[in-house]
């Protein structure tokens, strides 16, 4: 294959081998073909053999090497969100959020920020088709001037349960059933909708979901949310609660399910592919970020819990401020080393952003880099170029598989009077938690606050124009009509 800047070698130039076999010949020491040690290769055509028709010897080590690097290719796949596609860009802040959070990358207007993205859908195997009835997962990395900051959300603003301690449930019943392996990237069985129909509180994210919004035209034409309620603190301390949206400036599109069944069987990439093709030619695709800011006596006065991610605020009582956006303008140089080993977590925050008591996002403060270390292989995956940040970091966590830098000193430790350079705290600059008030039994209870599952399911379900309520109803009869024991 040709790339950038290469010249192909023509077949008149390449020397063939006593078995017709071609070996192209490098034109300079810079174009050598080595080991990863670094030993050039003469043959990389043949193994090593006792005579040309002869058995291969176990001393090759270019053959072991080959070999041993292509069966360990494979990592992992994530557990869910496994297929994806992704994009650089930067976020550039179009207006001041000084009155309201500290976090440097929000301070001035024109201040742009690099940032990675990757859109996914979740319950699909990494072989999985793009166009699926999904969620889809809408992660932005960005490398901001303090260290890094996920905002791993969805296109969707609400979600199925109200605490982590029911992911696991959810997501063994929306995969694969586990006698089987089918159906792949759906829905339409028995086990998720036999957990669906005992657990009420999914009923809003039941409306979306069989919605067209979970089949978008275009990754670029897909609205993003950070689901959960965070908080916000500014320089003087004083805490206001947020909701974090992403708006596409092409609009939100969506295709039928007819389109989308017809588009996976014609072409599987088609989400990637649209992505990939928009940026390669120029057409960036943006986004709006929205904030939707609310005080604790605001919260007080809803009629529904804020730290309840099945619920949303309507924009009618809380409008959004528009304080940036962000362009995708760079594809990835490789899928696996960026797109794949990217690592989201939903802890990663800087100073002037914090979380909130909702139980579905504390557990994810957890999760995400609980399988990181799975799937990357130990805990130096915030050294893979990807995940580094962009400003200088320092710390004193030591060794571990895949260690990539060279610490250098005597000490490996603090506070110690043996090391004048050493990384140590600072109290000036440092991060600091929000220091809420928090007092109450120890109790594996649900709120009463939680247990609306209707309202706001019926609000969606009414503000949906009449095609789109009878694609909804559509959605249902096909994903019911596929159980066997329908609930």
């Amino acid at each position: 294959m040709k790339t950038e800047g290469q010249t192909p070698a023509t077949q008149a130039a390449i020397p063939a081998g006593d078995g017709g076999e071609l070996h192209q010949q490098a034109q300079s020491a810079g174009e050598q073909l080595t080991t990863n040690q670094g030993v050039p290769i003469s043959d990389n055509q043949n193994s090593l053999k006792a005579g040309a028709r002869g058995p291969v010897l176990l001393q090759d080590f270019i053959l072991r090497e080959k070999i041993m690097h292509f069966d360990h290719e494979r990592i992992p796949e994530r557990v869910v969100h496994a297929r994806g596609s992704a994009a650089h860009g930067f976020f550039e802040c179009l207006e001041s959020c000084a009155d309201i959070t500290s976090a440097a990358f929000l301070q001035r207007a024109g201040d742009r920020t690099p940032v990675f993205t990757r859109f996914s859908t979740v319950a699909g195997n990494k072989g999985s088709f793009d166009v699926a009835r999904d969620v889809r997962g809408f992660a932005v990395k960005f490398y901001t001037q303090e260290g890094n900051f996920d905002l791993v959300g969805n296109n969707i603003p609400v979600f199925f349960i109200q605490d982590a301690i029911k992911f696991p449930d959810l997501i063994h019943a929306a995969k694969q059933d586990p006698d089987r392996e089918f159906p792949q990237a759906q829905t339409a069985h028995d086990t998720f909708w036999d957990y669906i129909s005992l657990t009420p509180e999914s009923l809003h994210m039941i409306m979306w979901i069989m919605s067209d919004r979970a089949i978008p035209r275009s990754y670029r034409m897909m609205e993003g949310f950070g689901v959960h309620t965070f908080r916000l603190v500014n320089a003087d301390g004083a805490s206001t609660f947020v909701k974090f949206h992403w708006r596409p400036k092409l609009g939100m599109q969506s295709v039928v399910w007819d389109e989308a069944v017809k588009i996976n069987g014609a072409d599987p990439d088609f989400h990637r592919r649209d992505l990939w093709e928009a940026i390669e030619g120029g057409d960036f695709p943006e986004w709006e970020f929205c904030l939707q800011t609310f005080t604790q006596e605001q919260a007080d006065s809803f009629d529904f819990d804020v730290l309840d991610a099945t619920k949303v605020i309507p924009e009618e009582i809380i409008p959004l401020r528009v304080v940036g956006r962000m362009v995708l303008d760079r594809n990835p140089d490789n899928f696996f080393a960026e797109t794949e080993q990217v690592a989201f977590c939903a802890a990663n925050v800087v100073p002037g952003i914090d979380f909130t008591n909702d139980p579905l996002l504390q557990g994810r403060l957890f999760s995400y880099l609980d399988t990181q270390l799975k799937r990357l292989g130990g805990p130096n995956f915030h050294q893979i170029p990807i995940n580094q940040p962009k400003c200088p970091f320092h710390n004193l966590q030591r060794d571990g598989h895949m260690q990539m830098g060279v610490p250098k000193g005597q000490v490996n430790y603090e506070p110690s009077s043996l090391g004048a350079d050493i990384a140590r705290e600072s109290a000036e600059n440092g991060y600091r938690t929000f220091p809420a008030s928090e007092a109450g039994e120890q109790l594996r209870v649900r709120p009463e606050s939680f247990a609306d599952h209707y309202t706001q399911a019926r609000m969606f379900l009414a503000s949906q124009t009449a095609p789109e309520q009878n694609h909804i109803v559509s959605a249902l009869v096909f994903e019911l009509s596929k159980c066997v024991n329908p609930p």
